[in-house]
């Protein structure tokens, strides 16, 4: 070997905190509420490159509701949307003791996250479509899907819509313009420009909205849906939801040096963003905002919702593992229903009475829910999907060698 030439070497991204260590977020740049510009719609993609580096929030520390983006939603859709994230937060908490109790197999909970399903689901309109990933069940409560139902698919149980053929957390409705979901992550951003491009082939006024995690931008999948969306400006919303971890690997390994995820747009000329994901009021007006684009034929928008996962990736998950456990109290975004509850007090709609009072009352419907759905069954006891399901909504016309294995099944 030359002794002008070095071994090469590989860099690893490594997090700045590990268990054991004092985290200090003292060194993230947030910018402060309401100093984020809000363009007009139609601007040059070109113009707008600045937005993929900063915050777009709209809620300051005072709770206070300032800056272009405030205003979107009335009184009425924010007392709603706080009640959705409190629904949200009681039935995470309800089904995560129900997979402790051996009722379900598996369950993942929103802890942190749910201001940004639940803000953004408000944005679209009956008829478009969501392809989420498994940490978007806001989009369902927001748009008033029964959660009995929701349970029965948890369980696993006879009132299941997916008859048991789906993992728990795996929801689907098309009326409610949640599309199924996919455990192999990526998947959903090729379909979510596909449909969004039939439907514009089709002339139809309907948009799509894909969702990922930081973690799995990673995948080839994200790209070349990027490579579609932008070639053929598809009616489109790009979502990344940034909780700053994927399993247990934290989102530097995916995002590479790009600096920021919402940078990777710029790279295919589509208009990228980052929004405070923990501020309902931020989420919704930049939501709405690329809605607007692509209803207008202005192609697709991306946002990366800068977020946290308070809890673990799943059940199957110890979070203790990987990162300190003071980690989710020091994030600097603070907790989405808290923030909200804030500035609703703040302008006179709301009190810490009332507060009370209404997670009393969620609690007490998400209870009710469950109790419903327990009486029909859960993976321990009661009436499960019946087998002959396993042979169904497959094939039109069901093949000669199914027909026969159902009959040796007794269907």
């Amino acid at each position: 070997m030359s002794t002008t030439e070095v071994p090469l070497s590989l860099t690893v991204p490594e997090p700045e905190f590990r268990p054991g260590d004092k985290p200090d977020f003292s060194n993230v740049a947030i910018d402060r509420a309401g100093a984020v510009r809000r363009p007009e719609v139609d601007e040059d993609p070109e113009n707008l490159r600045d937005l993929a580096f900063s915050i777009i929030r709209v809620l300051n520390r005072q709770g206070e509701a300032v800056g272009p983006w405030a205003g979107s939603l009335s009184d009425h859709e924010l007392l709603k949307g706080l009640k959705d994230m409190m629904t949200l937060r009681a039935y995470d908490a309800r089904m995560m003791i129900a997979q402790r109790q051996g009722k379900c197999s598996f369950y993942m909970q929103h802890l942190g996250e749910e201001a940004i399903s639940c803000a953004f689901g408000k944005a679209l309109q009956t008829g478009d479509m969501n392809f989420p990933t498994y940490r978007q069940a806001g989009l369902l409560i927001a748009s008033g899907y029964p959660m009995t139902a929701m349970m029965n698919q948890v369980y696993s149980n006879d009132g299941d819509s997916a008859r048991g053929r789906q993992l728990p957390v795996f929801y689907s409705s098309k009326e409610n313009g949640f599309f199924s979901i996919s455990g192999n992550l990526a998947t959903q951003y090729i379909q979510a420009v596909g449909w969004a491009m039939g439907s514009a082939i089709a002339g139809d006024t309907k948009i799509a909205a894909a969702w990922i995690g930081d973690g799995s931008t990673a995948e080839s999948d994200f790209h070349a849906a990027l490579v579609f969306a932008s070639t053929y400006k598809a009616p489109v919303v790009l979502n990344i939801v940034n909780n700053q971890w994927a399993i247990s690997t934290f989102q530097g390994i995916a995002r590479g040096g790009s600096g920021t995820l919402a940078a990777r747009g710029h790279g295919f000329g589509i208009p990228s963003l980052r929004v405070d994901g923990n501020d309902f009021l931020a989420v919704h007006a930049v939501a709405k905002w690329a809605a607007e684009r692509a209803r207008r034929n202005l192609g697709p928008t991306l946002i990366e919702h800068v977020t946290y996962r308070a809890g673990g990736h799943s059940t199957s998950d110890d979070p203790a593992a990987y990162r300190p456990k003071e980690e989710s109290a020091a994030w600097p975004l603070g907790d989405p229903v808290l923030r909200l509850k804030a500035h609703l007090i703040s302008r006179g709609l709301w009190s810490e009475e009332r507060h009370v009072q209404a997670e009393a009352e969620v609690m007490a419907t998400v209870t009710s829910a469950q109790k419903e759905a327990e009486a029909i069954g859960t993976l321990q006891s009661g009436r499960l999907p019946s087998q002959r399901d396993i042979f169904e909504d497959v094939f039109e016309t069901m093949p000669q060698h199914l027909v026969r294995q159902r009959h040796q099944a007794g269907y």
